[in-house]
């Protein structure tokens, strides 16, 4: 599978309303044992994963996670750009993830996550 595949695959595990589809979307993009990592929440596996996703749909009804940019890949590694789209059209701040791709590059065995915008450097 290639890089944005993958990644476009993973951001539709967090727009899917429905759970079981939920579930079958990210065994098919998760390594067993893979983490995520944001701000707010630290899973392990992807039940844990699901859980908090679920959680997350539950605060934005609706919504839709959406690539924004292309998928920047080296030595395993990849970011890409996204944000939150709500249900009324409104769009979040851009966000960043980290992905670490399995040797195979048909899985992901962790995702760390940023939340908006880098913010400038005090000079």
């Amino acid at each position: 599978m290639d890089p944005a595949t993958l990644i476009d695959r993973y951001c539709q595990v967090w727009s899917e309303p429905d759970a079981a589809v939920r579930a079958e979307l990210l065994a098919s993009v998760w390594s067993p044992g893979a983490t995520y990592t944001d701000p707010t929440v630290h899973a392990e596996g992807a039940q844990e994963l699901l859980a908090h996703i679920a959680k997350v749909q539950a605060r934005r009804p609706g919504a839709a996670v959406v690539r924004t940019s292309e998928v920047d890949i080296h030595h395993g590694l990849a970011r890409f750009a996204w944000h939150v789209v709500q249900a009324d059209g409104t769009a979040l701040p851009e966000s960043l993830d980290i992905a670490f791709i399995a040797p195979d590059g048909a899985r992901i065995e962790r995702i760390i996550g940023y939340f908006g915008p880098l913010a400038g450097r005090a000079k």
